[in-house]
């Protein structure tokens, strides 16, 4: 692995990522206690500040270790999750559908924005590559986590989802998957599965989506 297109990937995604997983967590804070729990408030969890929510070995030592073992093939990392007492919510079952959603919400606003930002920059004239290097790198980490999160198995933000839209009976057999849902997914990805059947496609839908939002500002900047 080239030390010098290590330290320009890392010094390209560095901002973007930060953003990404601090706004994911704390959308998730923000929603908790909009629908009745503060469990996340008082744990000081609802901030953009990035450390509270930065996990030393799946923020920042297992993204670099699998960059270095497969060359930039995997990537793959998680923050601390934001405790959220779903006993608390007014309507547990219809308001953890919400607050599951709106961290991958939070990061298909921000793929917009960054998607936004990169127009804005080409239509002033900006030719710089970092800057436009970086905001390609937000819409990609953003629709990742945006696509991934929403993966329909706890206890990733689609299994939670999908145990809120559920009846009572299929949900409660499906939330009883969560203790080894991190284990089964990681195995799915690792073997490929979730690649090809599930983050694939849905990230070519979400471009997709992304490029018929931003087609006027596309356009503007001819």
């Amino acid at each position: 692995m080239d030390t010098s297109n290590l330290i320009q990937t890392v010094a390209v995604y560095a901002l973007p990522v930060i953003f990404a997983i601090t706004l994911h967590e704390a959308a998730h804070g923000y929603a908790a206690k909009h629908f009745g729990d503060n469990t996340a408030y008082m744990m000081g969890r609802v901030t953009l500040n990035p450390f509270p929510h930065i996990h030393p070995i799946g923020t920042v030592l297992l993204p670099l270790l699998l960059y270095f073992s497969t060359g930039g093939a995997l990537l793959f990392g998680y923050a601390k999750p934001v405790p959220v007492n779903f006993g608390q919510l007014r309507h547990p079952k219809r308001d953890m559908v919400w607050v599951a959603l709106a961290g991958p919400a939070s990061n298909l606003f921000q793929a917009i924005v960054w998607g936004v930002m990169l127009f804005a920059w080409v239509g002033m004239g900006v030719t710089e590559p970092f800057f436009l290097a970086m905001c390609k790198a937000g819409m990609l980490t953003n629709v990742v986590m945006f696509v991934f999160n929403l993966f329909p198995l706890p206890p990733l933000d689609g299994g939670r989802i999908l145990v809120g839209l559920l009846p009572y009976k299929q949900a409660y057999w499906l939330s009883r998957v969560e203790p080894w849902g991190f284990f089964i997914v990681m195995a799915l990805a690792i073997t490929g599965v979730v690649n090809h059947l599930w983050l694939e496609p849905m990230m070519t839908a979400t471009f997709g989506f992304l490029e018929w939002l931003l087609k006027p500002l596309a356009l503007l900047v001819r």
